[in-house]
């Protein structure tokens, strides 16, 4: 049996199926022994995957498209898709059933400011609204629990959050959901990450761990939200199961998790451009140079471990 180093960005509900992969011996059923590094900070599952201290990453699309703009050389590839679903909300403390992005112009809105994507897709969700993005009166400095807790007090008008923060708020009557960011479509959230050097000289093991996952999101789609949480709930130790149920329940309404590891141009696509009018790329690297679609091809292509 093969041994593969997996780095974790950051502990997550939406990062469910690779939790459920590993909870349930799918890697190892295909002949991968994996041992999953605890992540901390985003930033460093990339950085991890390309200096080798991990041989491969799960993380957002996104780093790599940071990657090649500063350097067109850039040896870092997506493959894999598994989130491929905005996983963030917007949140008020009452019922606003009626609510439009151009509504932001009258409101104060709480962004995420642990990690950058989500504005990036939100700001071009608002651009193609009609609403110039930069006329929002945004809190950018504080974190989701914060935001969470001042939509709560009433000091807040809406803030940019995930899960469990919008079950919490939900369960103590004190939030609502206004906005769903799945709602614009597929948008690239999450894939594998690793060097174009390390996918060919581990390239058995990682079409092992593909096979892995496409067998995971198999089972995501017929499983139960309480069967998923109670699978995962070991990487979640703080998290009430029925509160981890009602997340794990919403996501999978919404269709966060692929159902096959194919990546999606479209997802892509979507992203690198809320990542251009964001300014936070300066060209399109494009699709064919960002990620490896032959190996997940190839892996699906290929029989099973028995």
């Amino acid at each position: 049996m093969e041994t593969v180093t997996l780095q974790e960005p950051f502990r997550a509900v939406f990062y469910t199926p690779f939790y459920a992969a590993l909870a349930r011996g799918a890697y190892a059923a295909e002949g991968v022994e994996v041992r999953l590094l605890d992540g901390t900070a985003p930033h460093r599952a990339s950085e991890a995957a390309q200096s080798g201290a991990a041989d491969l990453a799960w993380g957002g699309p996104m780093r790599v498209l940071l990657a090649h703009d500063r350097d067109p050389a850039c040896p870092l590839r997506n493959f894999g898709a598994v989130v491929m679903g905005d996983p963030f909300f917007l949140v008020g403390r009452t019922p606003n059933p009626d609510f439009r992005l151009t509504d932001l112009a009258r409101m104060t809105l709480g962004t995420v400011s642990e990690v950058p994507t989500p504005w990036w897709t939100l700001q071009e969700d608002i651009r193609r609204a009609g609403l110039d993005p930069n006329a929002v009166r945004r809190v950018t400095d504080r974190s989701m629990a914060e935001n969470a807790a001042a939509v709560a007090a009433g000091r807040l008008d809406v803030a940019q959050i995930f899960e469990p923060f919008v079950s919490e708020l939900e369960e103590a009557g004190t939030g609502h959901v206004w906005h769903t960011a799945a709602s614009r479509g597929p948008t690239a959230y999450t894939t594998f990450v690793a060097t174009a050097a390390r996918i060919a000289e581990r390239r058995t093991a990682f079409a092992a761990m593909i096979r892995g996952m496409a067998a995971t999101q198999r089972w995501l789609a017929q499983a139960g939200a309480e069967e998923i949480a109670s699978t995962v709930a070991g990487f979640f130790p703080a998290l009430p199961s029925a509160r981890l149920a009602r997340c794990i329940a919403r996501y999978k309404a919404l269709g966060i998790w692929s159902t096959d590891p194919r990546y999606p141009r479209e997802a892509f696509e979507r992203l690198q451009a809320a990542m251009l009018s964001a300014g936070a790329i300066r060209r399109a690297p494009g699709f064919e140079a960002c990620s490896d679609t032959a190996l997940v091809e190839a892996a699906l292509a290929e029989t099973p471990a028995a």
